[in-house]
């Protein structure tokens, strides 16, 4: 039986309301927004629902509750839409390529300069470090909540504070955090919030969010057909329609409807303790194999991912080694280069990350295989085999 452990990049299986939830999708709905006729009432009347759900979640306005493709989609409309030439803008070193790439783009064309946050252990830290990056022009803060690669979550409230305290913007990308942690729009500080839909959500892939509190106004990143406003050459300027163009993912906001409704269910604290049990499991069982580095720091917070790596093989063998077991992990780089510049672990790592439907037997059995794994890589014919390649 194949167990995936690969969470973090799309939940997986997804739970049955939510399977059931698209096909009835298929059947029954047609395009929001466009016509007055049955199917096109009915279909607008879902989307709403789906956004209204959303924004209920995350404490958001319904209309400033932004559908789009993925959390990249997201925090492109985000970053591209806020600033502008001459900006100032200031990134963490745990930062997603969805992050570090749109800001290096804009750098690289001359239009805005930008200074790189190194977080720390300690949060008071990270947070005197930032203060000490803000320049006259510094237009936003971009940071991930908890990042992709080791878990780590960031002061993002007190960082929020900051940014209000000083008329910056502050772009959360809630990737790895929603349906995990508490997570609130309003109450957290946030201005804005991106976030995947198909991960700690539960919703399907291609759906993505990107809420707003409307203090920084964003420009759009694409214009074209919103079903509203269409005598207009010009995109309207009134949102969701200013920051939705062409047809919605319908099956996926009604996926993303379904799953936030099972994550209520199941409570995000629920959910965070059943991961972080299974987190931990697997961290006592690695503390015992000398051979194995996992990347967590003691009077750290995470959420539920576990980075590790395997003396004398490669991420991606180990994965490798894993997968044949049964066991699906991601090996890499994980879309992260400056996580892992920071780790220093420069052919990216091992990634653990469980769901509600992973299981404490299924974790326990993977310890045992990588310890199994790391005795094959220590038994004389692979030293042998080791040495013999090293020579040619």
């Amino acid at each position: 039986m194949t167990v995936n452990f690969d969470n973090a990049a799309t939940t997986y299986p997804k739970p049955p309301e939510v399977r059931r939830a698209v096909a009835d999708a298929v059947v029954r709905y047609g395009n929001a927004g466009r016509g007055g006729h049955v199917i096109a009432e009915r279909t607008s009347e879902l989307v709403y629902h789906a956004r209204e759900t959303v924004a209920e979640f995350f404490d958001a306005k319904v209309e400033n509750t932004i559908f789009t493709l993925n959390c990249t989609h997201a925090l492109n409309v985000a970053i591209q839409g806020i600033l502008k030439s001459g900006d100032h803008v200031i990134f963490s070193d745990l930062e997603h390529n969805s992050v570090y790439r749109p800001i290096m783009a804009l750098a690289r064309a001359g239009k805005v300069t930008y200074s790189m946050l190194e977080v720390s252990a300690d949060n008071s830290e990270t947070l005197r470090r930032l203060a000490g990056l803000v320049r006259p022009n510094t237009k936003a803060v971009v940071c991930t909540i908890a990042s992709n690669v080791t878990g780590q979550i960031l002061p993002y409230r007190e960082i929020a504070q900051f940014c209000r305290s000083r008329n910056i913007c502050m772009i959360a990308d809630g990737a790895q955090a929603c349906g995990i942690l508490p997570l609130s729009l309003e109450r957290d500080g946030m201005h804005i919030l991106c976030t995947a839909g198909h991960k700690g959500l539960y919703g399907s892939t291609g759906t993505g969010i990107l809420m707003t509190d409307c203090t920084f106004p964003i420009q759009p990143l694409m214009q074209g057909g919103t079903g509203s406003a269409s005598r207009s050459p010009e995109q309207p300027d009134f949102l969701p329609d200013r920051l939705e163009c062409g047809t919605l993912n319908v099956i996926g906001a009604a996926s993303l409807c379904a799953g936030i409704d099972f994550v209520r269910r199941q409570t995000v604290a629920g959910l965070y303790r059943h991961e972080s049990h299974l987190c931990q499991l697997l961290c006592d069982a690695l503390a015992e194999i000398p051979e194995i580095t996992v990347y967590r720091q003691p009077d750290v917070a995470y959420v539920p991912i576990v980075s590790f790596t395997v003396a004398e093989a490669s991420p991606e063998e180990t994965a490798d080694y894993l997968n044949r077991q049964g066991f699906c992990l991601r090996a890499g780089l994980h879309c992260a280069p400056l996580a892992h510049e920071k780790l220093g672990t420069k052919d990216g790592t091992v990634r653990f990350a469980p769901s509600v439907f992973s299981r404490a037997s299924d974790t326990l059995r993977l310890a045992a295989n990588l310890k199994n794994y790391v005795n094959i890589l220590k038994s004389p014919e692979n030293l042998l085999k080791n040495s013999g390649d090293m020579l040619q």
